[in-house]
């Protein structure tokens, strides 16, 4: 019987690298899901605690009106979303930082969101300062006019008029998880952190409203 030569020790070090490679790859396909600085938001960002805590606290508020509200669980700071006002100057999110912002998307094709608009404008006739602003960004992506003439007619005149006519703006809520479909809110701290969500709309001039944003302007120290 032919002698049988023994393994190369090279084979036996294919196991351990192999399970490497499959670690590699985990960590690589890791990266994809959670995009540049993953692991950071996948752990949450630290300056985002204090919204978490925030959102831990007025929790008991969101009932009635608002009782559909996601409250926020991960410290999770908004993209920097960039949009257009009524003059076709760009904007970013980033500018209203230091107050506590209602990001509100809508589209004039959305029964829903036509018809939240209303309180939407209620509410920042009651609340708009210089601690909180309902920010509706119109995703409308053929006539511009549209929803400016939408917004003219009902004389809904207390909104700023903001739109992303590519609607990138939803494309970037909706890679982290916090645009559905339409209408979409995400109430925001002064920090750019995320309080709570909700898909679909809500009657944001009612008195549940108003209390639960009112609770959310409360400041709350931020995490280290």
């Amino acid at each position: 019987m032919p002698e049988i030569s023994p393994p190369r020790p090279a084979a036996t070090r294919r196991i351990p690298l192999a399970i490497g490679a499959v670690a590699a790859v985990g960590v690589i396909g890791l990266g994809a899901f959670y995009g540049l600085g993953g692991f950071k938001r996948a752990g949450g960002d630290p300056i985002c605690r204090g919204a978490v805590e925030l959102a831990r606290k007025i929790a008991p508020l969101a009932h009635g009106e608002v009782a559909a509200l996601t409250m926020a669980t991960v410290p999770l700071r908004l993209p920097d979303l960039a949009f257009e006002d009524a003059a076709g100057k760009p904007r970013k999110l980033s500018e209203w930082r230091g107050k506590t912002v209602l990001v509100n998307l809508w589209a004039t094709w959305c029964v829903p969101c036509r018809k939240e608009m209303p309180a939407l404008d209620s509410l920042q006739a009651k609340l708009g300062g210089k601690d909180f602003e309902v920010v509706a960004v119109n995703i409308d992506t053929r006539d511009p006019e549209k929803p400016k003439n939408f917004l003219k007619e009902a004389n809904l005149t207390r909104l700023g008029y903001f739109a992303d006519s590519k609607a990138k703006v939803f494309q970037d809520l909706k890679s982290i998880g916090k645009a559905l479909g339409m209408p979409t809110s995400v109430l925001v701290d002064s920090q750019g952190c995320e309080i709570a969500n909700l898909a679909g709309p809500a009657e944001w001039a009612s008195d549940d409203a108003i209390k639960l944003i009112k609770a959310a302007m409360e400041p709350v120290k931020a995490g280290p």
